[in-house]
């Protein structure tokens, strides 16, 4: 290391109390952290890219400063569920001081990594104050029952009124109206349902009908459409 003659020349004064970090929650503990594996707690957030065409919601599960778990979500952008998939990849078995410096490709997916990050080191994971932490594995928990992201589509005009598209429980198929032509309920297919039942060796048609269900007041509506074509 090199120092400036100025700095040779100076007294040498010694150093009073030592100061050490702010302790941060880390799954039940308070921790001083100074190095990467210090570092542990699962959390998630969300990027963006710099056109904001498309977004990217990321899981990790960080044990001792290692990315165990990652579970990468993206909407809006064709290209970006490409680059997911080399995330999901890249990011398991890394740091998160590595993870924060690899081009994961896509700028949402890199935004989130280091949305992520910031609330990794300063304490604010969602297991924070969870004794133990969450086991590996905990990610999948966000998707839920048939692994499928929640995923929600709506559109809506001036003109013709609001359409359901997308819900929770799955693709709207049609939507109920009342009298007065307002939505009072619809029709769904559970696609990741559907699809269980196919592979289970059900026909098509019957898995389709079987994974079908509605909400609200579906059942005597004044009138159904299908909010794609009507």
């Amino acid at each position: 290391m090199q120092y400036s003659r100025e700095v040779e020349e100076m007294v040498c004064v010694a150093k009073g109390p030592k100061h050490g970090p702010a302790p941060i929650p880390e799954e039940g503990k308070w921790i001083q952290a100074k190095e990467i594996t210090d570092i542990s707690g699962m959390t998630h957030g969300v990027g963006w890219c710099a056109p904001q065409q498309g977004a990217c919601k990321l899981s990790l599960n960080v044990k001792n400063g290692v990315i165990e778990e990652a579970l990468i979500e993206t909407i809006g952008c064709s290209g970006m569920t490409h680059s997911a998939a080399m995330a999901a990849e890249i990011l398991p078995g890394k740091t998160i001081l590595e993870a924060l410096n690899t081009d994961l490709v896509c700028d949402a997916i890199n935004t989130a990594m280091r949305e992520l990050f910031l609330q990794i080191v300063y304490g604010r994971t969602q297991s924070a104050f969870s004794e133990g932490g969450l086991p590996v594995g905990a990610g999948l928990e966000d998707l839920g029952k048939g692994l499928r992201s929640q995923v929600g589509t709506m559109y809506g005009t001036k003109l013709k009124g609001a359409r359901y598209l997308e819900m929770a429980e799955g693709y709207v198929t049609r939507l109920a109206l009342d009298e007065d032509m307002q939505i009072i309920g619809y029709e769904f297919v559970s696609l990741g349902k559907m699809t269980d039942f196919m592979k289970k060796g059900m026909e098509p048609n019957e898995a389709y009908k079987k994974a079908m269900g509605h909400y609200g007041r579906f059942d005597g509506a004044y009138k159904y459409i299908d909010p794609r074509k009507e």
